[in-house]
């Protein structure tokens, strides 16, 4: 029986993600308490894989998740959820919302209810969880009034709900992935994302050459974040999400190219996107970028050679 570790406690939106994906049938799925746990339950065998939230449409991309992915050893995403998050004001019995003085949630649910917390419970301290699950299990043990949390909290936990919907934007989706130890990457479909992060040298022009490997080979970025690296004062990673597989030509040439470019690069995964969108072919890329199997300007026989060997290995899911 697969085991499957996600950011927990019960009840939580990562729950609610997971048991969308067919890899939660039959699974023995593993609460963790934060994002660190969950993925540390791969690394450490406890768990086959995990599922963590990535990237809110209102907040971006989640910062715990983004730094634990680059760690060692090495972790690859195969699979992504997505929900529309509805948050709820929830207590326990006899709770009145003019009673409320302190209220829990997650970050990202705290963030996607600042207006309505502000207009509707000005006088409430509003305090951090490692989930709005547990926050709702905060209020249970009476360690805080009331928690912003996904409505399913409040059955679980026994309170009850004070005002329901209450984010700010209507509209927010939150994407969580599926993750594992490295393997070979699940098979092209019609649509997929790949999902990579690379650091470059700190000097003028060194991001856009980035961007221009991509953008000459047709390569659709459909998302760029970055995050410092920690003990490396002015380094950063780039967090990048472009549209394509790494089995397909103009994706291999791309991260290759990124490879040769980049101080390091570190390959996500190559998995099915739930977004509409077109697969990026070597029909895409222009006519004057580099040939394939021939080095571009400036770049040596060795960091080439050393390229071409990095994406053979990526692409048979013995690297990241």
């Amino acid at each position: 029986m697969p085991r499957l570790a996600f950011l927990g406690p019960r009840a939580t939106f990562t729950e609610q993600a997971l048991l969308t994906l067919p890899e939660a049938e039959g699974a023995e799925l593993l609460p963790c308490t934060g994002v660190a746990a969950a993925l540390a339950a791969v690394r450490d065998g406890t768990a086959d894989a995990a599922c963590v939230p990535f990237e809110n449409s209102v907040e971006g991309g989640v910062p715990a998740v983004m730094d634990a992915l680059v760690a060692d050893p090495p972790l690859v995403i195969v699979r992504e959820a997505q929900i529309a998050v509805r948050f709820a004001l929830m207590a326990r019995a006899g709770v009145k919302r003019e009673d409320i003085r302190s209220v829990a949630s997650h970050p990202h649910g705290e963030a996607q209810t600042r207006v309505w917390l502000r207009d509707n419970l000005p006088h409430a301290t509003v305090m951090m969880s490692s989930s709005t699950a547990e926050a709702a299990a905060q209020v249970a043990r009476g360690e805080v009034d009331a928690s912003v949390s996904a409505p399913v909290a409040a059955g679980v936990h026994g309170l009850e709900i004070l005002a329901d919907d209450i984010a700010d934007n209507a509209a927010a989706i939150t994407r969580f992935v599926l993750v594992r130890l490295t393997g070979p990457p699940p098979p092209p479909t019609a649509s997929d994302r790949t999902t990579v992060a690379a650091t470059t040298e700190n000097e003028p022009g060194a991001l856009l050459g980035v961007l221009t490997e991509l953008a000459v080979r047709g390569i659709d970025l459909t998302r760029i974040e970055s995050r410092p690296i920690k003990g490396r004062r002015n380094e950063y990673w780039f967090h990048l999400d472009c549209t394509g597989h790494v089995a397909q030509p103009a994706m291999g040439e791309a991260l290759a190219a990124l490879h040769r470019r980049c101080t390091e690069v570190r390959y996500l995964g190559s998995y099915p996107r739930l977004a509409a969108g077109c697969i990026p072919g070597s029909s895409a890329a222009r006519a004057d970028r580099p040939t394939p199997g021939e080095p571009g300007p400036g770049i040596s026989e060795q960091r080439f050679l050393a390229a071409t060997e990095w994406l053979a290995d990526v692409r048979a899911g013995l690297r990241t």
